[in-house]
């Protein structure tokens, strides 16, 4: 093996080398607030190696692959982060820097990166595993972080015994189809793996671990009071980052590997996508709490994506994967503007918003924009995502689902609605005061809003994102 092959995993290897610069920096510097400078700085420069052009190819027999298709889904998850440590800047330096932690929190999350990384470019279920492992366990201290309150502790806890137990879930699965096929590769598992009930047992426990990681009704538990209790910037790590790399190698998965399920798959996906998209649709109606509101959100829209999956063809993966781009600019928008309020006010309940437009147009319109692409509504980038994965759903003959997922849109669409009332037709006499954001917080929300429009409104992405969409 050469240093050509080892160049297969320099999205890897670059963050690696990133982390450890981090810790040499940690060891050698005392000055903290250069520090955070510093790791944003190595990160954007991570972010623009990663665009760089890269071959296809595979290694250690087969376990670590990369395709074009991964390489843009890494891409994509790489811009997140960045949008996330942007929008989380000014909370670093007024929270985390004063207890001499601000490193940690970059050390955590970029582990928990290179764990999806590995996650995502697993050609057998080994790599598959410690790259869920390794993703999963930075998060948990990440939810934690915030130490002195006790929400933050709580929603901890709760993270890591519902991540535990999801986790020891899809391992119990691995075994139970290794038990079947006599191997863990997935091109193996492919041409050897035949309908049985033990394989069935183990396909559905392997799929309930992932369900877990997307917040698949009835895996979402755990979701809302972990988001309420993390510090805002992991909540929207968990919320798209995080998401979006269990939905990849779900696809991947049974795309590839469980062909012989085909009609399992279809019915049980059918029943999840459903359940999700009206559980959290419903759910997000009672919510007060923003944060609350936008994990039943998120729950709603990963019911959403299932319609892309269940195509199970090129066009699916196409769809999926540009959805989910679309998404992390539209979530990472709307939660930058619930971060930037709360850090300045504190607030973070929806009657706090009365008003809001009055106040501080600027923010209210990012909000508004956001919210308008999670609902769907044309010409913002969120419709178009929408709109390609009711045709991929429709291209099946899954008429009566696409029906149905209108109308959870239309629920969804009087949900936000209330957030846009608040801010523009509400008046309040203790309306949050006008304040500028620091330099950080507006470039993060530039990108979001950038991307919501661009991805949008320039349809060679989604040409180009079909044409790699071969798994």
């Amino acid at each position: 093996m050469n240093i050509e092959n080892f160049l297969l995993m320099r999205q890897e290897l670059v963050l690696l080398a990133v982390i450890l610069l981090l810790i040499i920096g940690e060891i050698f510097s005392n000055n903290k607030k250069g520090l955070l400078n510093f790791a944003i700085g190595i990160f954007v420069v991570h972010t623009v190696i990663g665009f760089l052009p890269m071959q296809e190819g595979a290694l250690f027999g087969g376990m670590f692959k990369s395709t074009s298709l991964i390489h843009l889904f890494k891409n994509v998850l790489n811009v997140g982060v960045l949008i996330i440590l942007l929008q989380s800047a000014d909370w670093i330096k007024e929270k985390v820097v004063p207890e001499h932690k601000s490193t940690e929190f970059f050390i955590l999350m970029f582990s928990s990166l290179l764990g999806m990384y590995y996650m995502i470019s697993a050609g057998d279920f080994l790599m598959f595993y410690l790259g869920l492992e390794l993703s999963a366990l930075p998060i948990a201290a990440l939810i934690a972080f915030e130490t002195y309150k006790r929400k933050s502790a709580e929603a901890g806890i709760k993270f890591i015994l519902s991540a535990a137990l999801a986790s020891g879930t899809s391992l119990f699965g691995v075994s139970l189809l290794y038990a079947t096929t006599g191997t863990i590769h997935f091109e193996e598992v492919a041409a050897i793996i035949s309908y049985s009930n033990l394989s069935l047992l183990g396909f559905i426990f392997f799929f309930t671990g992932l369900a877990f990681k997307i917040s698949l009704v009835p895996f979402h538990f755990w979701t809302a009071d972990v988001y309420e209790g993390a510090p805002i910037g992991i909540a929207s790590y968990l919320s798209v980052i995080s998401k979006g790399a269990a939905v990849m190698i779900l696809m991947i998965v049974l795309f590839t590997v469980m062909k012989p399920f085909d009609l399992v798959t279809h019915n049980l996906l059918y029943i999840v996508a459903l359940a999700t998209m009206f559980i959290g649709n419903l759910f997000a109606l009672r919510q007060q709490n923003m944060k609350r509101f936008l994990a039943f959100s998120s729950i709603a829209q990963a019911g959403f994506i299932l319609l892309g999956i269940m195509s199970n063809d090129q066009l699916g993966v196409a769809t999926v994967v540009y959805f989910v781009g679309i998404y992390v600019f539209t979530n990472l928008a709307a939660f930058g503007v619930v971060q930037s309020i709360s850090l300045q006010s504190g607030k973070e309940n929806m009657d706090d918003y009365n008003g809001l437009y009055r106040t501080n147009p600027k923010l209210s319109l990012v909000m508004m924009l956001a919210l308008f692409s999670l609902a769907g509504i044309p010409p913002v980038a969120g419709f178009f995502g929408k709109f390609f994965l009711f045709t991929a759903a429709a291209s099946q003959g899954m008429y009566l689902l696409v029906f149905l997922a209108v109308v959870n849109v239309t629920i969804s669409l009087y949900y936000y609605l209330l957030v846009i009332r608040a801010m523009f037709l509400r008046k309040s006499e203790t309306a949050i005061p006008y304040f500028e954001n620091k330099i950080y917080m507006k470039l993060g929300l530039v990108l979001a809003v950038i991307g919501i429009l661009f991805i949008g409104l320039y349809s060679p992405i989604y040409d180009y994102i079909f044409e790699i969409s071969k798994l």
